[in-house]
């Protein structure tokens, strides 16, 4: 019976820890060179015909999306803690010039996936990368257009 129970609590250790480390909150400020953006600023960005990658799962994307924002769901390649995991994206749909302004999101400030989207877009040598930390759940919540 100390043995079910021992291992009913590392279990139930183990899967709140999991939902834990899912619910750690990004940053307060952008990667560098990143420069952050609110839903409000996105919406007037949207409305210009800025480019808006939705990093998201597809699954996701399918449920709602931010007008005419592209799906580029980014993939876990190494998991744990949101500050240490490690992730990809195919780099290729992000436009050609480089000097091009693009906003990345993902589920809100909790959505570790348009933060690192956004360091890697830095890294290969965009110049003017926004991210929307407050993220799809901000902008739905503000009641702002979502297609479908």
């Amino acid at each position: 019976m100390k043995k079910i129970l021992l291992m009913t609590f590392v279990a139930l250790f183990a899967f709140t820890g999991m939902v834990m480390a899912g619910s750690v909150p990004t940053p307060e400020t952008p990667p560098e060179g990143v420069q952050m953006v609110s839903a409000d600023v996105a919406k007037k960005m949207v409305e210009e015909g800025m480019m808006v990658y939705d990093m998201r799962k597809a699954l996701n994307f399918g449920k709602g999306h931010l007008p005419g924002a592209v799906s580029l769901p980014y993939k876990w390649t190494k998991k744990g803690h949101p500050a240490e995991r490690t992730g990809e994206f195919d780099m290729s749909k992000l436009p050609g010039d480089k000097n091009a302004k693009i906003v990345f999101h993902s589920d809100g400030p909790n959505g570790w996936k348009s933060y690192y989207a956004s360091k890697a877009a830095i890294e290969a040598g965009y110049k003017n990368v926004m991210w929307m930390r407050e993220g799809y759940s901000t902008w739905t919540e503000k009641g702002y257009a979502v297609d479908h």
